[in-house]
Protein backbone atom coordinates (compact mmCIF):
# COMPACT_ATOMS: atom_id res chain seq x y z
CA UNK A 1 0.00 0.00 0.00
CA UNK A 2 2.71 2.41 0.70
CA UNK A 3 4.43 1.68 -2.44
CA UNK A 4 1.48 2.36 -4.19
CA UNK A 5 1.22 6.02 -2.49
CA UNK A 6 4.87 6.57 -2.83
CA UNK A 7 4.78 5.99 -6.77
CA UNK A 8 1.80 7.86 -6.70
CA UNK A 9 3.75 10.65 -5.25
CA UNK A 10 6.66 10.26 -6.99
CA UNK A 11 4.61 10.41 -10.61
CA UNK A 12 3.14 14.15 -9.41
CA UNK A 13 6.42 15.49 -8.51
CA UNK A 14 7.98 14.25 -11.83
CA UNK A 15 4.68 15.66 -14.26
CA UNK A 16 4.65 18.47 -12.58
CA UNK A 17 8.77 18.81 -13.07
CA UNK A 18 8.05 18.38 -16.49
CA UNK A 19 5.31 21.33 -16.76
CA UNK A 20 7.57 23.53 -15.11
CA UNK A 21 10.12 22.96 -17.86
CA UNK A 22 8.04 23.16 -20.43
CA UNK A 23 6.74 26.98 -18.86
CA UNK A 24 9.97 27.70 -18.63
CA UNK A 25 11.17 26.58 -22.18
CA UNK A 26 7.58 28.00 -23.97
CA UNK A 27 8.86 31.34 -21.80
CA UNK A 28 12.44 31.57 -22.80
CA UNK A 29 10.98 30.95 -26.70
CA UNK A 30 9.59 34.01 -26.94
CA UNK A 31 11.88 35.96 -24.46
CA UNK A 32 11.48 39.37 -26.16
CA UNK A 33 7.68 39.54 -25.35
CA UNK A 34 8.07 37.59 -21.80
CA UNK A 35 8.39 40.54 -19.76
CA UNK A 36 7.34 43.91 -19.36
CA UNK A 37 4.15 45.47 -19.44
CA UNK A 38 3.02 43.79 -22.78
CA UNK A 39 3.66 40.18 -22.08
CA UNK A 40 2.41 37.64 -24.47
CA UNK A 41 4.07 34.20 -22.87
CA UNK A 42 2.81 31.18 -24.82
CA UNK A 43 3.29 29.57 -21.67
CA UNK A 44 0.64 31.14 -20.00
CA UNK A 45 -1.43 28.36 -21.97
CA UNK A 46 -0.37 25.81 -19.42
CA UNK A 47 -2.37 27.72 -16.94
CA UNK A 48 -5.55 26.11 -18.65
CA UNK A 49 -3.92 22.72 -16.84
CA UNK A 50 -5.95 23.43 -13.80
CA UNK A 51 -8.52 23.18 -15.14
CA UNK A 52 -8.43 19.43 -15.78
CA UNK A 53 -6.00 18.85 -13.08
CA UNK A 54 -5.51 20.88 -9.99
CA UNK A 55 -2.67 18.73 -9.23
CA UNK A 56 -0.79 20.85 -12.04
CA UNK A 57 -0.80 23.74 -10.29
CA UNK A 58 2.79 23.01 -8.52
CA UNK A 59 4.20 23.04 -12.02
CA UNK A 60 3.09 25.89 -13.77
CA UNK A 61 3.57 27.58 -9.90
CA UNK A 62 7.29 26.67 -10.14
CA UNK A 63 8.03 27.03 -14.14
CA UNK A 64 6.67 31.09 -13.11
CA UNK A 65 9.08 31.52 -9.89
CA UNK A 66 11.71 29.97 -12.03
CA UNK A 67 11.73 31.75 -14.59
CA UNK A 68 10.51 35.73 -12.85
CA UNK A 69 13.99 35.10 -10.56
CA UNK A 70 16.04 34.37 -13.22
CA UNK A 71 15.38 36.42 -16.63
CA UNK A 72 12.27 38.42 -14.99
CA UNK A 73 12.21 41.63 -12.56
CA UNK A 74 14.02 38.92 -9.23
CA UNK A 75 12.50 38.64 -6.19
CA UNK A 76 9.84 41.57 -7.16
CA UNK A 77 8.66 39.42 -9.75
CA UNK A 78 8.74 36.30 -8.00
CA UNK A 79 7.23 37.19 -5.16
CA UNK A 80 4.36 39.67 -7.10
CA UNK A 81 4.35 36.69 -10.31
CA UNK A 82 3.94 33.68 -8.24
CA UNK A 83 1.69 35.08 -6.49
CA UNK A 84 -0.87 36.29 -8.70
CA UNK A 85 -0.58 32.91 -10.43
CA UNK A 86 -0.50 31.08 -7.21
CA UNK A 87 -3.91 33.23 -6.40
CA UNK A 88 -5.32 32.91 -9.83
CA UNK A 89 -4.96 28.92 -10.02
CA UNK A 90 -6.56 28.15 -6.58
CA UNK A 91 -9.19 29.98 -7.54
CA UNK A 92 -9.66 27.84 -10.50
CA UNK A 93 -8.59 24.79 -8.78
CA UNK A 94 -11.51 25.75 -6.37
CA UNK A 95 -14.33 25.73 -8.78
CA UNK A 96 -13.30 22.44 -10.47
CA UNK A 97 -15.92 20.53 -8.18
CA UNK A 98 -18.75 23.33 -8.05
CA UNK A 99 -18.57 23.73 -11.89
CA UNK A 100 -18.88 20.71 -14.21
CA UNK A 101 -19.04 22.64 -17.61
CA UNK A 102 -15.05 22.50 -18.64
CA UNK A 103 -15.73 25.77 -21.24
CA UNK A 104 -17.41 27.95 -17.97
CA UNK A 105 -14.03 27.02 -16.19
CA UNK A 106 -11.85 28.08 -19.32
CA UNK A 107 -13.86 31.37 -19.69
CA UNK A 108 -13.76 31.73 -15.98
CA UNK A 109 -9.84 30.83 -15.84
CA UNK A 110 -9.11 33.25 -18.38
CA UNK A 111 -11.03 36.00 -16.50
CA UNK A 112 -9.31 35.54 -13.01
CA UNK A 113 -5.95 35.75 -14.99
CA UNK A 114 -6.64 38.87 -16.84
CA UNK A 115 -8.07 40.59 -13.96
CA UNK A 116 -5.10 39.28 -11.35
CA UNK A 117 -3.00 41.12 -14.20
CA UNK A 118 -3.53 43.96 -11.81
CA UNK A 119 -0.79 42.83 -9.28
CA UNK A 120 1.50 42.88 -12.13
CA UNK A 121 1.20 45.86 -13.02
CA UNK A 122 1.04 47.35 -9.62
CA UNK A 123 4.65 45.93 -9.10
CA UNK A 124 5.77 47.66 -13.08
CA UNK A 125 4.48 50.65 -12.65
CA UNK A 126 7.57 52.31 -10.50
CA UNK A 127 9.88 50.11 -13.25
CA UNK A 128 8.26 51.13 -16.55
CA UNK A 129 7.22 54.43 -15.21
CA UNK A 130 4.16 54.34 -17.09
CA UNK A 131 0.74 54.89 -15.78
CA UNK A 132 -1.09 52.18 -13.76
CA UNK A 133 -4.02 51.99 -16.18
CA UNK A 134 -2.04 52.26 -19.21
CA UNK A 135 0.09 49.23 -17.72
CA UNK A 136 -2.66 47.05 -16.40
CA UNK A 137 -4.68 47.80 -20.03
CA UNK A 138 -1.35 46.31 -21.74
CA UNK A 139 -0.99 43.74 -19.34
CA UNK A 140 -4.24 42.63 -19.51
CA UNK A 141 -5.08 42.63 -23.20
CA UNK A 142 -1.93 40.48 -23.86
CA UNK A 143 -2.80 37.98 -20.93
CA UNK A 144 -6.41 37.57 -22.35
CA UNK A 145 -5.13 37.45 -26.15
CA UNK A 146 -2.95 34.09 -24.92
CA UNK A 147 -6.02 32.88 -22.77
CA UNK A 148 -8.18 33.41 -25.08
CA UNK A 149 -6.85 31.73 -28.00
CA UNK A 150 -5.52 29.00 -25.84
CA UNK A 151 -9.07 28.07 -24.09
CA UNK A 152 -10.24 26.06 -27.27
CA UNK A 153 -6.67 24.31 -27.86
CA UNK A 154 -6.26 23.03 -24.58
CA UNK A 155 -9.96 21.91 -24.76
CA UNK A 156 -9.05 19.90 -28.06
CA UNK A 157 -5.67 18.06 -26.37
CA UNK A 158 -7.40 17.05 -23.56
CA UNK A 159 -10.31 15.09 -25.53
CA UNK A 160 -6.54 12.67 -26.84
CA UNK A 161 -4.41 13.46 -24.03
CA UNK A 162 -7.15 13.67 -21.32
CA UNK A 163 -5.39 16.03 -18.53
CA UNK A 164 -7.35 14.49 -15.59
CA UNK A 165 -5.59 11.38 -15.75
CA UNK A 166 -1.76 12.17 -16.48
CA UNK A 167 -1.32 12.50 -12.37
Amino acid sequence: MQKTKDRQRLKIVVVNGIVMALYLALTILVAPVSSGPIQFRISESLNHLVVFNRKLLWGILGGVIVYNAFFGFGLLDVIYGGGQTLFALTLTALLQNKIKSVKTRLAINTAFFTVSMGLIAYMLVPTVGRAFWTTYGTLALSEFIIMAVSAPLMYYLNRSLTFETRV
